[in-house]
């Protein structure tokens, strides 16, 4: 990887690709080390050659589609890099989980990775790192101008809470119910460079604190500036890391829709001049607060006025707006931390844990 990206990347508008991220697990659906063997070890299906990775705990597992020219491809490639993975951890013995964190994951219990860049986070950042079992859901949406994707990235911080909200999926960590929705979220957060980014005035601006960050020594390379959203120099898109994972694709392609629809739309109304949004960073900490703990039940700051709003209501607004429909049908079915507590309450553990196995 190259430390740094560069402005030349991005000159494509509109393509799509989807990383999401996975839990290895037992016959009994608990995670277990098995990242040596699907990474390593064996030879994946072509599909996922040089698209599966492992994370910081061999019991977490990354794949990325191949690049996606329209959004009428995504449901294809999606559903055939899922069940690729599928196959190919079962015929090692292992299958495949998604959820934001795992409930049965205690991170004292399980090993890292022992890859050099893994190990030198381990160094430099210390305990938060040492309990990062988190899993999420990562959508890339090309940007043909390297300054759109700044002011495109800048817009988009004020969905991350909606997003988040919709698809909380983690009330458990550590093995117990954290009380909130979102458990990933707050994990996450105490890594450095992570959370809501602060608003960048160009790409030339972006570029300058992307540098200092490897020069000074705060991070190895581009790849560990974590926010919840961030034009992605490498790539040429802008990348949403709001949700946690999803084991029903349904789920995933809801997001995915609403994250190209929001590019597509802020895209052009850069090319129309219109001024960017000026909101409040402790304002847009708030609300991704109020994403975590309450999830669907949430009710949001306004963006422009001193008044809040039900997610409910935004979520038919910007259905309505952006002309998609399935927000709306993630906001009318169950939540997943709902269904997770619903489940290990009426069915036990060991159900929970098959409740979260891959759909494909």
């Amino acid at each position: 990887m190259d430390k740094t990206g560069s402005p030349e990347n991005f000159t494509r508008m509109g393509t799509l690709g989807i990383e999401e991220e996975f839990y290895v697990v037992d016959e009994f659906g608990r995670p277990t080390s098995g990242t040596d063997e699907l990474v390593y070890e064996t030879d994946p299906p072509a599909i996922l050659e040089e698209r599966l990775d492992h994370e910081l705990f061999k019991c977490v597992i990354e794949t990325q589609t191949p690049l996606i020219e329209t959004p009428g491809e995504a449901r294809e490639q999606l559903l055939a890099v899922r069940e690729a993975l599928a196959d190919h951890a079962e015929h090692n013995g292992f299958q495949i989980a998604a959820a934001g964190l795992h409930p049965l994951a205690k991170w004292r219990e399980l090993e890292h990775a022992e890859k050099p860049r893994y190990r030198a986070q381990l160094d430099r950042i210390q305990y938060p790192q040492h309990r990062n079992t988190t899993a999420g859901l990562h959508v890339h949406v090309g940007v043909d101008d390297p300054d759109k994707a700044v002011w495109v990235a800048n817009e988009l911080r004020w969905h991350v809470p909606v997003m988040l909200a919709l698809s909380a999926n983690s009330p458990y960590w550590n093995g117990f119910d954290t009380g909130l929705q979102s458990a990933r979220a707050k994990i996450f957060e105490a890594l450095p460079n992570t959370g809501m980014p602060t608003a960048f005035a160009d790409y030339e601006a972006f570029q300058r604190y992307e540098r200092r960050m490897v020069e000074s020594g705060s991070i190895d390379d581009r790849g560990e500036l974590w926010f919840d959203v961030r034009p992605h120099s490498g790539h040429g898109t802008v990348e949403v890391r709001a949700p946690d994972g999803q084991a029903d694709p349904d789920r995933v392609l809801a997001f995915v829709e609403y994250v190209h629809a929001l590019v597509e739309d802020y895209a052009a109304r850069y090319e129309d001049g219109e001024s960017g949004t000026d909101v409040r960073r402790e304002l847009l900490d708030e609300n991704k607060w109020r994403a975590i703990r309450h999830g669907q039940s949430t009710e949001l700051l306004a963006k422009e006025s001193a008044e809040t709003r039900s997610l409910a209501d935004i979520v038919e607004h910007e259905c309505e707006r952006l002309d998609i429909d399935g927000l709306q049908t993630l906001f009318d079915s169950e939540s997943g931390a709902a269904r997770q507590r619903r489940i290990r309450r009426e069915e036990g553990v060991q159900s929970l844990c098959e409740s979260l196995l891959l759909e494909y």
